[in-house]
This record gives structure tokens, sequence and C-alpha cells, in this order.
């Protein structure tokens, strides 16, 4: 990771060699689908990447809102980060304890409130702990309060009425990450309630096919060809979506890692699409 992040991505022997850069913030943003019964906190508490930070995905959101982890207002981000010490002008790098999983989701989130200099760790804690890197328990060391002024880029998030009107003029490529049988509709929901099934029009490319057995992101000309495959022209604009915004935020960092830095992310995912709230539904596989 040079001082201005071009690729997004950064490896655990980066990581290991800069740990102690003071204008450096790393992140452990895991988190785990409810069906999981994971307790990602606590796993935090238990072992993390010394100095971590624990991001907070579900606290982090709109608590007002009834849809899971949505984004919060750029007032509540900026107070959380000034309170962790994160200010602007430094460089972050998230990580997950599952590879690359929910550690987009933050990488996202950070890019759409203005923070550019944010990568994703290859690997995540999975790599790390392979390669028998150090690890803490507990709390980290409380750091400073640091100025945070967020600049929110609303081209990265994308709404219901924004959906809608992608789904009719078809002007932009909508992406599900979601694995085929939620997709299709055969496969149920891990959220009660919903439908099954995807936007109409919709791509799918499952979270699964971006990704390397050991949890680590697929090389640039292996992205390309899954996008290919699926019928998805990276060059053009780009909507991800998922059950709930988090594995959507995968297919954003592969086409950002591609050059298509200005691909959005539907917020509300499935788990606002999928209610029974009137709004069409495709069943099967994508044409």
């Amino acid at each position: 990771m040079p001082h201005s992040i071009q690729n997004w991505i950064v490896e655990t022997d980066w990581l290991h060699a800069h740990l102690s850069a003071p204008d450096l913030v790393v992140f452990d943003a895991s988190w785990h689908l409810p069906t999981d019964n994971r307790n990602p906190k606590a796993e935090y508490l238990a072992e993390h990447i010394p100095g971590a930070i624990f991001f907070d995905i579900d606290d982090l959101s709109d608590e007002k809102s009834p849809l899971p982890h949505m984004l919060p207002s750029s007032v509540k981000f900026a107070s959380r980060m000034k309170k962790m010490g994160v200010g602007n002008g430094m460089r972050i790098v998230v990580y997950d304890t599952q590879g690359l999983y929910s550690s987009a989701r933050a990488w996202w989130t950070f890019r759409v409130m203005g923070f550019g200099d944010v990568a994703v760790l290859n690997g995540g804690l999975k790599k790390w702990k392979a390669e028998d890197r150090p690890l803490e328990d507990g709390m980290s060391i409380k750091r400073s309060e640091r100025h945070f002024v967020p600049r929110q880029n609303s081209e990265l998030v994308r709404d219901i009425d924004d959906m809608r009107a992608a789904m009719q003029k078809r002007d932009v490529q909508m992406v599900d990450a979601r694995s085929p049988g939620r997709f299709e509709g055969t496969e149920p929901e891990p959220r009660p309630g919903l439908r099954g099934g995807h936007i109409p029009g919709a791509r799918n490319v499952p979270y699964t096919t971006l990704l390397n057995a050991d949890g680590t992101l697929k090389s640039k000309d292996e992205l390309a060809a899954v996008f290919r495959a699926a019928g998805v022209d990276w060059h053009k604009p780009v909507v991800a979506s998922c059950g709930s915004g988090v594995t959507g935020s995968i297919v954003s960092l592969a086409l950002a890692v591609l050059g298509q830095t200005n691909a959005a992310v539907y917020d509300g995912s499935w788990a606002e699409w999928g209610q029974d709230n009137g709004l069409p539904v495709a069943k099967g596989p994508q044409p």
C-alpha cells in the first residue's frame, strides 16, 4: 500500500511490516449471518491483529431503519470515528475473520463517507493466522481523538427508488452477489419473511466466485473472466446487491480492483426488495 492506495488491497506481509506506522489504523470488521450464531465482538476480544479496533457493522448503522445495518448518517459516522482516533489524512486497513467477507462492507462504508485511503487485507485474519503472525486479545489501547470530516459520496449508494428506475430503464447493470439458489428462488433466505428470487434484469455473480479457496481475492484476469461469464461489462455502470449490502460490497471491491471505482451498492438489498411489498420478482436462472 503506497501513500495513496491504488489497488484497494494489501497483503499480510505489508501490513505486518507497517503495523507500527503512526498514520495507519487497522479495523476488524467481522460480521456473520444471523444463522451462523457467532459473536464477532467476542471473537475480536479473544484474538485480533495487534492494535486493531473493532468495526461494529450493526452498531455503525442507521438505528432508525428497520432494515439491517443500513448506512449511518455522516454525522454519526464522523462522531464514532473521531472517538476511535481516526482522522483525515490517515490510512485504513480493514479485515475480517473469514478471509474476505464483511471487511468489504467496511471498505465501502469508508468510501461512501469520502475516505479514499482505505484497503482490505487480502485473506484477512484467516491468512494472518495461517502464517503464524502475531495476535493480541482484549481491547486495543484507546487512541486519542482525531478530526474526521466526512464528504459523502452519494454515487456509491443506491436506494429502492434507484433500483426501480434501473430495472425499468436498464441503463445500469444490476449484479446480485447471492448464491445461485437464492438468486433463482430455489433456496430459502436466511432472514424470515422474504420472497425468493431476484430483481428482474439482474445478473448473478455469487461473491464466492470472486474469491480463492483461502479467502483471498482472485487475480485481475480471473475476476475479469468471472464478470465476463456473467454478462457483466465492468467498464459500464454497475450497482451491486445481495442479502443486506454486505457481500454486494465484495462485488464493488472486485470491480474497483479492475478499475471500475464507481460501482455502487444497493444498501437495502434483498432485505428490502424481497419483502412482501408488491415489487416484481423474477425466479430461475438469468437468461
